[in-house]
């Protein structure tokens, strides 16, 4: 019995070793080395500020910022220590008061936008933080911001393109544009330091 238990033991300190320290120390300095961005988790700093991740979504009110993919995370939304969607279904009463909520807002705030609303402006991801919204949702909202901010369309236009992404490899995912670097972009804070009206819950 002692020798299978000597056995036991030394197996389970080795493999203690090898998977809880060895590994995880590897590869945790394989990701520093080859994507020290990613590994920190993509985060946005400016003078040495942290305005954001490209990973996680935010809100933004007013009318002179893209709005964000709607988050039903709790207690407050886009809470990055609690990802989760609402798993409500799509005949179910609160999704449906959700949407006409949502798409309430949106009308509001541009009263001038008469055509369909993109879904993932009214609904929320599986995660709850998803940082990205479709080239359509934001085409829905560029008149909007151009006009809060006095700029024309095209000044909108091309730093929507310039936060646009393509497919990985031009065959994974759509099109998407990461409202955050967006909305830092219209704020000039790749240069400058105070953090946009929209980061405050």
């Amino acid at each position: 019995m002692r020798p299978l238990i000597r056995q036991s033991l030394s197996l389970f300190l080795v493999m203690t070793a090898l998977c809880g320290v060895l590994y995880p120390l590897t590869v945790t300095g394989l990701a520093q080395l080859a994507f020290p961005r990613q590994a920190n988790g993509s985060l946005i700093v400016r003078n040495g500020q942290v305005l954001g991740s490209r990973l996680i979504g935010q809100r933004f009110r007013g009318a002179d910022y893209f709005w964000s993919r709607p988050s039903a995370t709790a207690p407050y939304p886009y809470d990055a220590e609690a990802s989760s969607g609402s798993n409500l279904g799509p005949t179910n009463p609160a999704l449906r008061a959700a949407v006409a909520r949502r798409a309430a807002a949106l009308r509001a705030a541009d009263p001038a936008a008469t055509g369909p609303i993109p879904a993932d402006l009214v609904t929320a991801s599986g995660s709850g933080l998803d940082p990205d919204i479709t080239p359509a949702a934001a085409q829905y909202q560029l008149a909007r911001v151009a006009r809060a901010r006095h700029l024309s369309t095209a000044q909108v236009q091309a730093m929507v393109d310039a936060s646009t992404r393509g497919r990985q490899l031009d065959v994974l995912g759509e099109p998407r544009v990461n409202v955050l670097e967006l909305n830092l972009r219209l704020d000039g804070l790749w240069q400058r330091t105070s953090a946009p009206r929209g980061l405050a819950r």
